[in-house]
C-alpha cells in the first residue's frame, strides 16, 4: 500500500470561526410536481447482494443525473427503458419529461445480477449509458441545450463483462481522434476472501476512440481497459482530463491489477543495504507499551522514513527501498499515541501505545522474525512464576488447557475498532502508480458535486464541525486538491441526520442540502447580511450576518431516488414524482 506523501492544505480565510449556529427559517419554499408516466427504473438489492458494499453502490445510487452543461437541466432511465429529461424555464409552467433516447435490455444476457441502469453526461453533446446487464453505450447527443427536441444517436454499444454502474465519463480530442474515458464500478464474488464479505470491488477504467478507419467512416471501438481492484466501494472515483490519471477516494486502497486482461506485474523492491547482521530489530515490551528499534543504514534522515501505523498495521521503510516491517501488529495498538525517532542516526525507535494493558506480545508483527525480544530480569522472574505450574502431569489432567479462550474469527463487525486508514490516491495513467496519497483519518467523506464541467467533481469533507469543497486540481503540483469553500458547522449538522441519503450543495456555493430516505428536505444557506439590527444578547456584540436553514416536506409516500442541486433549484425524484424546489430567485 502507498504511504501518505502529501496533504490537504486548508484555506484559513475560507472559516469562519465566529459562526454560530443556523437560524430557523419559516419561510415556505415554493415546491413544484411532475407526476411521472411511468415509475424510474429502481433495481432493489436481492438477497445475494447482503454486504454494505452492495448497499453503498447500489442501494445508495443516485438515479437522478444533473447536466453540468446546461443550468436547470436533469434526467434519469424509468421503467420503460427511456431515458427522460426535464429542463425548466418556468417553474409554474413545468412540461413532462422529455424522452431522449430508448433503448433494449435483455436480462437473460446479464451475466450476474441485474443493477441499476446509470447515465453519465460525458461532455456537453455526449452521454455514457450502461442498461444493468454488463451493455455500455456511448451516445452523441448533440448540443443537449439548443436542440433539447432531438433525440440522441447510439454511436458504440458493447458488452463488457459482468453488470457494472457508470460513475464517471468525459471526453476529449487529441490529433483529430475522439475519446471517451469512462469509469465503471462492480461488486464481484472473490473466492479469495475467505475472512471477509466474499466479494472485491473493481474499477474498470476504459478508454474508447474512433481511431478505427478513416475519414467519416471512422468507428469507435475500445481502445484500453485498465482494471483496479479494492475491498471498498470507493467514496470518489474520476478520470482526469485528457485521461491522463485517476484519482480515487476510498475505506481501503485500489491498486492497478490489469491491463487489457493481463495481469500486472510488480518488480521486485530493491533491497537496501543494511550491515549484514541478524537480526534487524530488537523490541521490548511492558504492560502499556511496546519499544521497537530498527536498525537503519547509515546516511538516513528524518525526510527518508516512510512510517504508517494504523490501529492493528505497521509498514516502515526507508525511501523506495522494500518494507523493513509490514503487516498486522500481534494486538491493536492506540495510533495517537504512539511515537517514532531516530536514535543517534542509526536506528528508528517506535514506541507502540497498547490499547489494552496487560497481555503480552508474542511478536512485533505476525510472521516476522526477524526481530530480537529482549526480556529483562523483572519479566523473567514473572515468566518463570507463570509457567512453574505447567508439568507435564497437569497437562495430560487437563488437555484443554492449550485451548485458545476465545477464537478471534467468531468476532462480529460491530466488536472491531475501525480503521481510520481511507486514503485519497492519485494515479497516473501511464505507470498506473499513485503519485500523490492523503490519509483523510478522520476527515469523513460527505458528497461530491460538479462545480465546474470543465474540471473534475469537486468532493466535500468533514473537518472538524465544518464541511471543507475541495477541487482537483491535477495541474498544480504542489497543490492538486484545492479548497474552494467552506460550509459553517455542516459536518456536525449531518451526523446528526440519522435517515439522510443524499447530500449535495449549489455550484455557486450560496447553499448545502441534505435529503432523508422519505420526504424531508435541509436546506442550509450560506450567512447573509441582516436588514434589520440585530444584537447578540449574551455578549452585547452587533450581528451583521444571520445562516438560515430551511425544512421542506415532501408530499409523497415513496423513498428518494435521487437529489441533485443548482445554483436556483433542488430536484428531488421519487419512484413517481420529480419535485423541483425553488430555492434562490
Amino acid at each position: 500500500m502507498a504511504l501518505p506523501n502529501c496533504s490537504l492544505k486548508v484555506n484559513r480565510e475560507l472559516l469562519d470561526p465566529s459562526f454560530e449556529s443556523y437560524r430557523l427559517s419559516l419561510d415556505s419554499i415554493p415546491t413544484y410536481n411532475v407526476e411521472l408516466d411511468a415509475a424510474v427504473a429502481e433495481v432493489k438489492l436481492k438477497d445475494s447482494q447482503y454486504t454494505l458494499d452492495h448497499v453503498r453502490a447500489f442501494g445508495m445510487y443516485n438515479y437522478l443525473h444533473i447536466d453540468p452543461w446546461y443550468e436547470d437541466s436533469v434526467y434519469f432511465v424509468d421503467s420503460k427503458c427511456r431515458v427522460l429529461n426535464l429542463t425548466v424555464t418556468l417553474d409554474t409552467a413545468l412540461g413532462k419529461p422529455r424522452e431522449m433516447f430508448s433503448y433494449e435490455s435483455d436480462p437473460s444476457l446479464c451475466e450476474g445480477e441485474q443493477l441499476c441502469a446509470s447515465l453519465s453526461l460525458t461532455s456537453a453533446t455526449w452521454a455514457a449509458l450502461s442498461d444493468g446487464t454488463g451493455k455500455l453505450t456511448l451516445l452523441r447527443t448533440s448540443k443537449r441545450g439548443e436542440s433539447s427536441l432531438l433525440k440522441w444517436e447510439s454511436m458504440f454499444s458493447e458488452r463488457l463483462g459482468e453488470p457494472f454502474i457508470i460513475i464517471h465519463s468525459l471526453a476529449h480530442v487529441h490529433s483529430h481522434v475522439h475519446t471517451i474515458e469512462v469509469l465503471l464500478l462492480r461488486v464481484q464474488k472473490d473466492p479469495s476472501d475467505t475472512k471477509g464479505s466474499g466479494f472485491s470491488i473493481s474499477l474498470e477504467w476504459i478508454t474508447v476512440d474512433n481511431s478505427i478507419g478513416q475519414g467519416e467512416e471512422r468507428k469507435y471501438g475500445v481502445r484500453k481497459r485498465r482494471m483496479m481492484k479494492g475491498k471498498s466501494v470507493p467514496h470518489y472515483a474520476a478520470v482526469e482530463p485528457q485521461g491522463k490519471g485517476v484519482i480515487v477516494a476510498s475505506e481501503k486502497p485500489f491498486t492497478f491489477t490489469e491491463v487489457d486482461g493481463l495481469p500486472l506485474e510488480e518488480p521486485p523492491a530493491e533491497k537496501m543495504e543494511v550491515e549484514n547482521s541478524d537480526p534487524i530489530y530488537f523490541w521490548q515490551q511492558t504492560e502499556e507499551d511496546v519499544t521497537v528499534c530498527v536498525r537503519l543504514p547509515e546516511g538516513t534522515t528524518k525526510d527518508d522514513i516512510r512510517f504508517k501505523l494504523t490501529v492493528d498495521c505497521l509498514r516502515v521503510r526507508v525511501g523506495d527501498y522494500a518494507p523493513l516491517l509490514d503487516g498486522q501488529l500481534f494486538a491493536p495498538v492506540d495510533p495517537e499515541a504512539s511515537t517514532w525517532t531516530i536514535q543517534d542516526d542509526k536506528s528508528l525507535e517506535i514506541s507502540l501505545q497498547k490499547r489494552s494493558d496487560g497481555p503480552l506480545w508474542s511478536e512485533v508483527v505476525l510472521g516476522d522474525r526477524r526481530g530480537e525480544y529482549l526480556v529483562n530480569d523483572e519479566q523473567k522472574s514473572q515468566l518463570q512464576q507463570k509457567l512453574s505450574y505447567l508439568t507435564a502431569e497437569d497437562l495430560n489432567a487437563n488437555p484443554e488447557k492449550d485451548k485458545p479462550p476465545c477464537n478471534a474469527q467468531e468476532l462480529e463487525d460491530c466488536d472491531m475498532f475501525p480503521e481510520d486508514s481511507s486514503t485519497l490516491m492519485r494515479f497516473d495513467g501511464a505507470t498506473l502508480k499513485p503519485t500523490h496519497v492523503v490519509s483523510l483519518g478522520s476527515h469523513q467523506f460527505l458528497f461530491s458535486v460538479h462545480i465546474d464541467p470543465s474540471e473534475m467533481p469537486a468532493f466535500c469533507l468533514r473537518h472538524d464541525v465544518d464541511a471543507l469543497l475541495w477541487q482537483p486540481r491535477p495541474n498544480q503540483d504542489n497543490n492538486i486538491w484545492e479548497h474552494i469553500s467552506t460550509f459553517n458547522a455542516l459536518g456536525y449538522v449531518q451526523a446528526s441526520k440519522r435517515d439522510k441519503k443524499f447530500a449535495t450543495c449549489a455550484p455557486n456555493f450560496s447553499y448545502a442540502a441534505l435529503c432523508e430516505c422519505l420526504r424531508r428536505v435541509f436546506i442550509y444557506r450560506q450567512p447573509l447580511p441582516v436588514d434589520t439590527v440585530l444584537f447578540n444578547r449574551k455578549q452585547g456584540r452587533q450581528i451583521g450576518q444571520v445562516a438560515k436553514q430551511q425544512v421542506a416536506n415532501l408530499d409523497t409516500n415513496d423513498p428518494v431516488l435521487g437529489f441533485r442541486a443548482t445554483n436556483e433549484r433542488l430536484f428531488v425524484l421519487t419512484a413517481n414524482n420529480l419535485f423541483v424546489l425553488k430555492v434562490n430567485n
